[in-house]
This record gives C-alpha cells, sequence and structure tokens, in this order.
C-alpha cells in the first residue's frame, strides 16, 4: 500500500534550490542502473556517454528549459522526473527515478500525478515517454495512470514509446 502524505513533489529549482547535490545523485544513480541493464555497466559517473555526464555534473545547465520534479521525503530528495517544456502540444517524461531504498511509498505515482498535473495546467494535449521493455513495472504503472502504447519516435532497439492525453 502507498502512501503519499509522506512525499512532497517539489519543483526543482524554483522551490528547492538546496537539492541539487541529492538530485544529482539521484540522476547518476538512473543513469549506471539503465547502463547496466542495457548490458553496458560502467564503474561510474566517469564512464557514461558525455549527454548523461553533463545531467549529473549540472543539472541547471542540462535541464534550464524543463521543469524537473523532485520527490522529498522530509528533507531528503528520493525521486525525480523531467518534464520536457510544451512543443506543438507535446511534453515528454523524462527520468522518472526513485531511489531504491524508498520504492513502494508512492513515490513514483506522486511525481507522475504531479507532472501530469503540470502539463495540464500549461496547455500539453499529449504527454508521451520511452521506456525500456525489461522495466514491467515503470511500464504498469504508466499503463495505470492510462498511458498506451503508441508508434515508436525512437530508432533504440527494445524501447517501448507511449503517450496519453494531458
Amino acid at each position: 500500500m502507498t502512501d503519499h502524505r509522506e512525499v512532497a513533489v517539489a519543483r526543482w529549482p524554483d522551490q528547492t534550490p538546496l537539492v541539487e547535490e541529492g538530485l544529482a545523485a539521484l540522476l547518476a544513480a538512473y543513469h549506471l542502473r539503465t547502463q547496466a541493464e542495457k548490458g553496458e555497466p560502467v564503474a561510474d559517473v566517469d564512464g557514461l556517454p558525455d549527454r548523461y555526464r553533463a545531467e549529473i555534473r549540472d543539472p541547471r545547465s542540462a535541464f534550464g528549459h524543463e521543469v524537473v520534479l523532485v520527490a522529498l521525503m522530509g528533507d531528503a530528495p528520493v525521486g525525480c522526473l523531467v518534464v520536457t517544456r510544451p512543443s506543438g502540444g507535446e511534453s515528454e517524461i523524462k527520468r522518472l527515478w526513485t531511489d531504491p531504498e524508498f520504492r513502494g511509498r508512492g513515490i513514483a505515482s506522486a511525481l507522475l500525478g504531479a507532472a501530469l498535473a503540470h502539463a495540464a495546467e500549461n496547455g500539453v494535449d499529449t504527454v508521451r515517454l520511452s521506456v525500456w521493455e525489461w522495466r514491467t513495472g515503470a511500464i504498469a504503472l504508466y499503463e495505470r495512470f492510462g498511458f498506451v502504447v503508441t508508434e515508436s519516435w525512437d530508432a533504440r532497439d527494445r524501447l517501448v514509446c507511449m503517450q496519453r492525453a494531458a
């Protein structure tokens, strides 16, 4: 059973300028786990592709035009999600991640709900995302929120593309 009362979702950097280090750690964990799951593990952040390293080292620049939501339990950042700036009535959800120690507490659901509310408030018609096919728990979560599999816009093998009305 999830309990959203424990989780606060804040917009970064607007409301939470002090969580940058925690956000960087969440992004590092996300990218390191993804590389390992793709069968391309790296020892540390320095082994990641340049674009992912840039997100971790300077999230403010990497996501300067996006909305970054950070889930907090107390003052601790425990999850994150990025919503891209609307373009042509669409936004994309990226980098949904919950610290494995805090899973099962409704953090991903809280982040996703906040992202969808943000999209609707900003005139977005469609929200899309991509997820690796082996992340079946994430796919199930997205389906519970009304996302459906759609034709791929990304050529990477084993990537599932999904979308829903905002």
